[in-house]
């Protein structure tokens, strides 16, 4: 390493004992730790927020193991680069090949990885901020373990800057005092690295002998020009600043930061997905044509690809923000979510249950359901919950008008019983 090392790889751990974090994966008796331990390591995706250890980890696997260990980016790196990784695996022993940004594979590069992982030619370690379910083919991903990387919490991020003022060369030397620690996490979002250079660029600003606020760190970091970094650094920052102008009604902020992504190279499917989440999440019934758009917008990017995309992306996104607003249906479903695991498994009222044998229907199975159409208003009052829940109102439609037709109309229903 040299003095212009970034403090973020100048502290990057070698060893799962000096690892900040993680501790369900790499503590003690867990799962991974065992399988390094054993020298048994399985192909794996390591899933999880930018900063969070999944290069870290790749490296440790390497280092403990003693074993060959590549690294391609997919960002940069293609079929010709994962058939050379390959070849030069077939003249060795355990090889290791870690692929950041898994996600941005292709399927015919991630199809280069099938042989050569499935015959163990290499063990291929993937990293990736994007859920594999979608982003990895089902081939590939049936040949790997997939491991979740949870953010850092407060408690580890205090650790790690006081562990690099302590024992980092180059800060050391500086003496400098941390007086308070709320603005670099808060900044730095829960990711490591971007914790770590933070951290230095507030040292190398202040100097020697200075003592860090939080004041002076929001000065500092305010300073800083915003570049859009498709591989992590301002990856989230940007996006979040483009949900949230869209939920906050503001097509012209969100059509700013959808070309702040644009401008970057950003994925067309990831801008694309985040505003189907959007419209039902933030947008549900007050609008169910959002969530129509939305994902017609994702199916016609995909086809169309840059630049043209731009336009369809811009056309989903202002409407998106002009759109009236609900969170209803996202409340509700945690709601129910919550009462089901407070509650456990409640049993399903017999009269709504299915009965397709004599045995059933002689336990009163399906006995006494009413079915809808048979009754004025294709309506029966019947109870469809279970017992204890009973008037449960999980949904409350929002204030808006499409959902104040649906209150309406299940408080006509309904009466007083869900307190529409």
């Amino acid at each position: 390493m040299t003095p212009q090392t970034p403090l973020a790889e100048r502290l990057r751990p070698t060893t799962l004992s000096d690892l900040v974090g993680q501790q369900h994966l790499t503590g003690n008796g867990s799962i991974l730790r065992t399988a390094i331990e054993q020298g048994k390591v399985p192909s794996m995706i390591l899933w999880g927020p930018p900063g969070t250890g999944k290069t870290t980890i790749a490296n440790i696997i390497a280092h403990t193991l003693n074993v060959p260990f590549y690294t391609l980016s997919a960002i940069s790196s293609g079929v010709k680069e994962v058939r050379e990784v390959i070849e030069l695996a077939k003249k060795q022993a355990k090889v290791i090949l870690f692929i950041d940004e898994i996600h941005r594979f292709n399927k015919g590069q991630q199809d280069a990885l099938l042989g050569a992982v499935e015959k163990g030619i290499i063990t291929l370690i993937g990293a990736t901020t994007e859920n594999p379910s979608f982003e990895v083919n089902s081939a590939l991903l049936s040949r790997c373990q997939v491991y979740v990387l949870k953010p850092l919490n407060e408690e580890d991020l205090i650790a790690l800057i006081q562990h690099a003022l302590v024992n980092d060369d180059q800060l050391k030397t500086k003496k400098i005092e941390l007086k308070e620690t709320a603005a670099l996490i808060n900044i730095s979002g829960g990711d490591a690295r971007k914790l770590l250079n933070l951290l230095e660029l507030v040292a190398e600003t202040l100097g020697n002998n200075a003592i860090i606020t939080d004041e002076k760190v929001m000065s500092i970091a305010q300073q800083r020009i915003a570049i859009y970094d498709k591989s992590g650094e301002q990856h989230y920052d940007i996006i979040s600043a483009f949900i949230k102008s869209m939920r906050g009604s503001d097509p012209n902020a969100a059509v700013y930061w959808l070309a702040r992504m644009i401008e970057g190279g950003e994925d067309v499917k990831f801008i694309a997905r985040r505003m189907v989440i959007l419209a039902s999440e933030d947008i549900g019934n007050a609008n169910p044509n959002a969530l129509l758009l939305a994902n017609a917008t994702f199916e016609a990017v995909n086809k169309i690809g840059y630049p043209e995309a731009r336009i369809i992306l811009s056309q989903c996104a202002t409407y998106l923000a002009s759109s009236a607003k609900s969170n209803a249906s996202y409340v509700a479903i945690d709601a129910a979510l919550s009462a089901v695991r407070k509650e456990g498994d409640l049993p399903v009222p017999l009269h709504i249950r299915n009965a397709p044998t004599k045995l059933m229907k002689s336990l009163d199975y399906g006995k006494g359901y009413q079915y809808s159409h048979s009754y004025d208003n294709n309506f029966s009052p019947q109870e469809y919950l279970p017992e204890s829940l009973s008037g449960t109102a999980f949904y409350q439609p929002g204030k808006n008008a499409r959902e104040d037709e649906l209150r309406k109309y299940l408080k006509q229903l309904w009466k007083e019983k869900y307190g529409y």
